[in-house]
């Protein structure tokens, strides 16, 4: 895990209200690719093995950076890319969910809802739906990690 920070600007809530405007899917497929344009570029150098995530059919990296938090503990925030433009917008939709907020916040997330509601399931090929779902396991690996590591070993992280 590195110190890189780059999500997406919209939050979930305003992806959500865009999609609701959206009848056509062509428009919401627009929507999607034009989050992804919106990306920051991933640097080259976190374009490294430990950061690609399996189960993609496209190539997917994802770097997490971890901040202290409050109480609630350490804040994560992720940077990412892929050579797909449709799946660099499912990123930036994961980055609006999750980046931003505590490891336990994100473990309590219902990601299963969000998709459904986006009504992703039923538009996405099961292909790009089980690619969607490895970028979310691996940021609630992430977020496991770092809820249950010591507070010295968060800083060592950074």
């Amino acid at each position: 895990m590195t110190a890189v920070s780059c999500h997406a600007s919209p939050t979930i809530e305003e992806i959500m209200a865009n999609f609701s405007v959206l009848d056509e899917w062509d428009d919401r497929y627009r929507y999607i690719i034009e989050l992804g344009r919106g990306l920051r570029p991933l640097p080259d150098c976190e374009r490294i093995d430990a950061n690609r995530v399996q189960g993609c059919a496209s190539q997917v990296w994802l770097a997490t950076s971890i901040q202290p938090g409050d109480d609630r503990g350490a804040v994560l925030s992720f940077c990412g890319d892929s050579d797909a433009l449709l799946v660099r917008g499912l990123i930036a939709i994961l980055f609006a969910t999750y980046s931003a907020r505590p490891g336990s916040e994100i473990l309590s997330i219902d990601t299963a809802a969000i998709f459904e509601r986006l009504g992703l399931r039923e538009h996405l090929s099961a292909q790009r739906s089980n690619g969607f779902r490895s970028m979310v396991e691996r940021i609630r690996a992430d977020a496991r990690a770092v809820s249950t590591a010591a507070p010295y070993q968060l800083a060592s992280k950074s």
